[in-house]
C-alpha cells in the first residue's frame, strides 16, 4: 500500500486538491490510483498505471459531479492483487455508499470476505481492502451512526492499516491507523489526513501525528481525536519545519539528483550544535546524561542496515560490543537481548514496519531504545526511549541518497557519545566531521562517474567490493545500482570473493572496488582488485589514493583524503552518481522506480 490524502473543506477545491495531494506522493511508488468525492452522493473515479491516466480520465469526465465538501484519494502499491482498475482504491461498498482507501495489510480479511460472501456480498475486486466498506455498510444497516460503523469495523480488523472513508451524505471524513503512519493537517477552514506531510504542505504546515487506534473525524467544524475508548484525546499541533519549495525538484532533472547535491547542506544540518573544535568534543543534546550501553544491537532493513552495519564497526572500535541485524529477522526469531542491552533502530521514515516490530520486540524484553531518524513526529520518534535525528530534510527520491550519509554522520556522533561520553580519543574525528559537507562537495564538482559508466552500459553484471567500513559502502552501492538501474549488481565482502562469486567474473562484469586508507584493509582489498584484474574484468577503483590502488585500475573515482572513518562516507558519494548516471543513460524511471515504495510500512 502506499499514499493516502483525505480533504474536508471547499467543495469547489476538493478535487483538485485530492490529485495535487496524490502527485505530492508519486514518490513513494505505485501502481494505480484514485480519488472519492463525497456529497449527497460518493464519486468514485480510479486507473491503473500513472497518475496521469487518472488525471486524463477527470479532464474528460464532468466536474460537477466531484463538487462535494469531503474527498479522499490513493496511490497504491499492490499486496492483493495485481495492479487493475478494479483492484485500485477507493474501494466501496455494493450500494456506492461508503468510500474506503487502506495503507497497510488486513491480515484477517479471507475470513470476513468468507462472512460477508456468505451474507450475500458480492466482491469487484481482489484486495484485503474491499471488505472494509463492505463491513461498514453492514454496520450502517444495522443502525450505527457512520461513525460509529468505521469504529466497529477498525475493531475487527486484523493486521496494520491507515483507513480514510466518506459516506454518502455526510460532510464528515473519518480515519484511524494502526502500524501504518497518518498524519492530520489544520489548514485555514480546512482540513486534510494523509500518510505523509507533503501531500498537503502546500496548504498548511501545522500537522497533528495520530497514535495506533486513535480514531480522527474531520468536518468543517473542525476536527476530534479519540482513543479505542470513545474518549477524546488531547493531541498536540506542530509545526513542520519544511517549506513547500524543499520537495521540488528546483531545475534538476531528478528528485535523485538534487538530493544528491544537497548532502553538503544536509550533512551541515546534521553537525549543526554538535561538534565543540575547542575541547574536541561531540555534543548529542538528545543523549545528555546517557551511560555507556552494556553492548549495542542495531535493527535496519535496506540502506538503514548498511548504515547499521557500519555503526556496529564504528562502535566495536571503540570497545563496545555491537551487531546490526536485519529488522524483519529480528522481529521475528529469537532476538539475543536484555534488559542491559541498547537497541538503535535506523530508520529513515520512523514508519518502516519491520524495524518498529523490531524495536517493539526488544522493548518487550526490556531493553532500553533508540532511533536515529529524519521524521519529527514519526512513530518510531514517538515510541522510542530515546531519538537522535538526522536532519536531513525532505527526501523525496525512492532509492535514498542524502538519508543515507546523513545517517553515517550521524552514526559516527552516536559512536562517540556512546563510547566517550562524547570525547574523541584522537580528537582528529570533529575537525573531520567539521570538513566532511566540503569533501563531499569536492566529489560532486569533480567527480568522473559520468563519463566512466558509458564504458560499461552494455555490460552483463556489476559487481562491487570494499573490506572493513568500506565493505557497507559496497553493499549500497550495489543496491542503489540494481534500485534504478535495474540491471543486475552484487555487493561482496572484497575477502569473499575468492570464496565463490569470482567465478562469475569476466571480462563484461565491471568491478567497483572502493579502497580508503593505507592500511592493512586497504592492501588486502589491492590483492583483491588484482585478482579480478588477473581475470580481465574492467575495474573501477573509489579511492582516497592512500594505498595505490588506482595502479591497478582502468578507471579511478578519486575522493579527497579524510579520516580513514568517515572515508567511506565520500567514496559512498561517487557509487551514488555512479548509478544516478547509468540509471539516466538507460532512461530508467530514476525516482519511482519499479515494484518499490519510498516508505515500507507493511511486514
Amino acid at each position: 500500500m502506499c499514499g493516502i490524502v483525505g480533504y474536508v473543506g471547499d467543495a469547489t477545491r476538493t478535487l483538485d486538491i485530492l490529485v495535487g495531494g496524490l502527485s505530492n506522493l508519486e514518490y513513494r511508488g505505485y501502481d494505480s490510483a484514485g480519488v472519492a468525492v463525497g456529497g449527497r452522493t460518493v464519486e468514485v473515479e480510479k486507473r491503473e498505471g500513472e497518475l496521469e491516466r487518472l488525471e486524463a480520465t477527470l479532464d474528460e469526465a464532468d466536474r460537477t459531479r466531484f463538487e462535494g465538501a469531503v474527498g479522499v484519494g490513493h496511490t497504491r502499491w499492490s499486496t492483493h492483487g495485481p495492479p487493475t482498475d478494479a483492484n485500485a482504491h477507493p474501494h466501496t461498498d455494493e450500494a456506492g455508499r461508503v468510500a474506503v482507501v487502506h495503507n497497510g495489510i488486513i491480515e484477517n480479511y479471507r475470513e470476513l470476505r468468507d462472512e460477508l460472501e456468505a451474507d450475500g456480498v458480492t466482491f469487484t475486486s481482489e484486495t484485503d481492502t474491499e471488505v472494509v466498506p463492505h463491513l461498514i455498510a453492514h454496520e450502517l444497516q444495522a443502525g450505527a451512526d457512520p461513525e460509529e460503523a468505521v469504529r466497529r469495523t477498525a475493531a475487527r480488523l486484523e493486521g496494520s492499516y491507515a483507513l480514510a472513508v466518506v459516506v454518502a451524505g455526510v460532510d464528515a471524513l473519518f480515519a484511524v491507523r494502526r502500524d501504518s503512519p497518518l498524519v492530520l493537517g489544520v489548514g485555514d477552514g480546512e482540513r486534510f489526513v494523509a500518510s505523509d506531510v507533503p501531500a498537503f504542505l502546500e496548504h498548511t504546515r501545522d500537522v497533528v501525528y495520530l497514535d495506533d487506534d486513535e480514531f480522527v473525524r474531520l468536518d468543517p467544524e473542525g476536527w476530534t481525536v479519540t482513543g479505542a475508548d470513545g474518549n477524546r484525546v488531547a493531541k498536540d499541533v506542530r509545526t513542520v519545519e519544511w517549506e513547500a519549495e524543499q520537495t521540488g525538484k528546483s531545475g534538476y532533472d531528478h528528485y535523485m539528483l538534487k538530493e544528491i547535491h544537497e548532502q553538503p547542506r544536509s550533512l551541515r544540518q546534521c553537525l549543526s550544535g554538535r561538534l565543540d573544535e575547542l575541547d574536541g568534543r561531540i555534543t548529542v543534546e538528545e543523549l545528555d546524561e546517557f551511560d555507556t550501553p552494556n553492548s549495542v544491537q542495531f535493527v535496519a532493513c535496506g540502506t538503514s542496515y548498511h548504515a547499521a552495519l557500519y555503526g556496529a564497526q564504528l562502535l566495536r572500535a571503540r570497545g563496545v560490543p555491537a551487531n546490526a541485524y536485519y529488522a524483519h529477522e529480528y522481529a521475528t526469531g529469537p532476538a539475543p537481548v536484555s534488559a542491559d542491552d541498547l537497541v538503535i533502530g535506523v530508520t529513515q521514515s520512523g514508519e518502516t514496519a519491520d524495524t518498529l516490530s523490531a524495536l517493539r520486540t526488544a522493548a518487550g524484553r526490556g531493553a532500553e531504545t533508540l532511533v536515529l531518524t529524519n521524521v519529527v513526529g514519526s512513530t518510531a520518534a514517538r515510541e522510542c526511549d530515546h531519538v537522535v535525528y538526522i536532519r536531513a530534510g525532505p527526501e523525496i527520491g525512492v532509492a535514498a541518497t542524502k538519508t543515507f550519509t546523513s545517517q553515517l554522520v550521524g552514526l559516527n556522533l552516536l559512536a562517540a557519545r556512546l563510547s566517550d561520553g562524547g570525547s574523541d580519543r584522537r580528537r582528529g574525528l570533529v575537525d573531520a566531521l567539521r570538513g566532511v559537507p566540503n569533501g563531499v562537495q569536492a566529489v560532486l564538482d569533480e567527480s568522473e562517474a559520468a563519463a566512466v559508466v558509458e564504458e560499461f552500459a552494455d555490460s552483463e553484471a556489476f559487481f562491487f567490493l570494499g573490506r572493513g567500513l568500506d565493505y557497507p559502502v559496497a553493499l549500497e552501492g550495489a543496491l542503489k545500482f540494481k534500485e534504478i538501474t535495474y540491471e543486475h549488481a552484487e555487493g561482496f565482502a572484497a575477502g569473499e570473493l575468492k570464496h565463490g562469486p569470482l567465478a562469475l567474473v569476466t571480462a563484461d562484469t565491471p568491478v567497483f572496488a572502493v579502497v580508503t586508507g593505507d592500511g592493512e584493509t586497504a592492501r588486502k582489498t589491492v590483492g583483491n582488485v588484482k585478482e579480478v584484474e588477473a581475470r580481465d574484468a574492467p575495474v573501477v577503483v573509489v579511492t582516497d589514493g592512500a594505498a595505490e590502488a588506482g595502479r591497478y585500475a582502468d578507471y579511478v573515482l578519486e575522493i579527497p583524503k579524510t579520516d580513514e572513518r568517515l572515508a567511506p562516507l565520500l567514496a559512498n558519494v561517487q557509487l551514488q552518481l555512479v548509478a544516478y548516471h547509468m540509471a539516466a543513460g538507460l532512461d530508467r524511471a530514476i525516482d519511482k522506480p519499479r515494484h518499490l515504495a519510498k516508505s515500507v510500512t507493511v511486514e
